[in-house]
């Protein structure tokens, strides 16, 4: 576990994490762990490292060094990130290894640890949110950069089968590959349309977030005995969730793993750890007014 650092005087030194990714002023991250590290009496400051603000944009292997050298404990990584900066750290988590994709950086005793922080987030939300659900079959539409982690935390969650659908059939094929070899070629197959019977739908696609309205399910088709999972969490309810909720489907948006998420990767970089009721109550106190979909 990381040890906070204490002054001569016994008081807790500043723990300085931050957020390396591109368009990411809407984050929510920064809220959630400083208001944490206050609560628990820590001095926690969380900075926002974005690309788009930076001319000419550094290569992540400059980024991780200059947070090295500024004193950072540790740093989320997001969008376009997630898979580069695997290859510029000492050891990876399970689940960062599996993934091939890593969200949060620890920096030890001179070396930097890799973790994966999304599927356990979006695990923890649905075994919460979701108990009692049916799940014989289940589609997923999305397999990019949340793809990965949504199906492995969606499997782990007792799903038997999972369909797969992505207007990027390449991709969809190469993210069926993976999960048959982890959880069987029984258990995952491609869909080539959104059609069919399925007893919930997961959304692990932009789509629904305020800057691209829509959903990437025919609202239609929804019937009151299916339920909903999306990943997007700004806004709060996206288009597929209040159909669904309309309808009487059980359905949750992505507020609990990006929660989930952070209350771990909080552990990850003080070593305590945070209340997740009370992180989940600073983001929602945010309301709509800001936050970004964890999409990658």
């Amino acid at each position: 576990m990381t040890r906070t650092p204490f002054d001569a005087l016994g008081t807790p030194a500043t723990v300085l994490v931050g957020l390396i990714g591109a368009g990411i002023q809407l984050s929510r991250s920064a809220a959630m762990h400083e208001a944490e590290g206050a609560a628990q009496g820590l001095r926690l400051v969380y900075r926002l490292l974005d690309a788009d603000r930076m001319d000419p944009v550094p290569p992540i292997a400059e980024l991780l060094r200059a947070a090295e050298l500024c004193g950072f404990a540790g740093l989320n990584i997001t969008f376009p990130y997630k898979l580069a900066v695997t290859e510029h750290l000492d050891s990876l988590s399970d689940d960062a290894q599996a993934l091939g994709a890593v969200n949060t950086v620890v920096f030890r005793d001179g070396l930097r640890l890799g973790f994966n922080t999304d599927l356990g987030g979006f695990s923890d939300s649905f075994a919460a949110e979701m108990a009692g659900v049916p799940r014989r079959d289940v589609l997923q539409i999305g397999a990019g950069g949340a793809g990965l982690a949504v199906a492995f935390a969606i499997l782990d969650n007792g799903v038997e089968h999972l369909a797969v659908h992505d207007l990027d059939r390449p991709r969809a094929e190469t993210l069926v590959a993976t999960i048959a070899k982890r959880y069987g070629r029984d258990r995952v197959s491609l869909a080539a349309d959104v059609d069919g019977r399925f007893d919930g739908v997961v959304n692990a696609t932009p789509m629904g977030m305020a800057k691209l309205p829509g959903s990437p399910y025919p609202v239609d088709r929804l019937t009151p005995d299916m339920w909903v999972a999306d990943v997007i969490y700004f806004p709060l309810e996206t288009e597929l969730v209040r159909a669904a909720k309309a309808l009487g489907c059980r359905a949750i948006g992505g507020a609990g793993m990006a929660v989930g998420q952070a209350v771990r990767a909080f552990r990850h970089f003080t070593g305590r750890d945070a209340d997740p009721a009370r992180m989940r109550a600073r983001f929602e106190a945010l309301g709509d007014d800001g936050g970004a979909a964890p999409i990658a």
